[in-house]
């Protein structure tokens, strides 16, 4: 009884780990600028790697295998999200901006290219950048 509970839940788990790996990969395809497809795959990524992972863990049993398991799913819980903010903040410092742009972001570069007026646009700026 028990035994096809843990089978009928793991084969969920797997299945939806598939779905959101797929939904993943079409979005680093469909999606338009790179911190769009750059949010598809590390949030689909993270998300599918758990249920993959944990689907395994109830198939696993106790032993050696289930703490293998549990030590990468620790190891991607602490570096799926350290990945995608240091490719979010590279991005950042090489002046990869969103399409549209943000009304902080054009107060930024009219500082930088010295066309702000005033001392209070400039510590709106430096407001902005801390």
């Amino acid at each position: 009884m028990i035994d096809s509970v843990l089978a009928i839940l793991s084969a969920v788990m797997l299945g939806l780990g598939g779905f959101f790996m797929v939904s993943g990969a079409i979005g680093l395809l469909r999606f338009p600028d790179f911190y769009s497809r750059m949010h598809a795959a590390s949030m689909t990524d993270t998300l599918g790697s758990y249920l993959v992972v944990g689907g395994l863990m109830l198939t696993a049993g106790w032993g050696l295998p289930l703490f293998k398991l549990a030590l990468i799913l620790v190891f991607i819980f602490f570096t799926s999200p350290t990945a995608g903010h240091a490719l979010a903040k590279s991005a950042q410092h090489c002046d990869l901006r969103l399409p549209g742009g943000g009304a902080s972001t054009k107060k930024a570069d009219n500082e930088i290219s010295g066309s702000a007026q005033g001392p209070d646009s400039r510590d709106v700026v430096s407001a902005d950048r801390v």
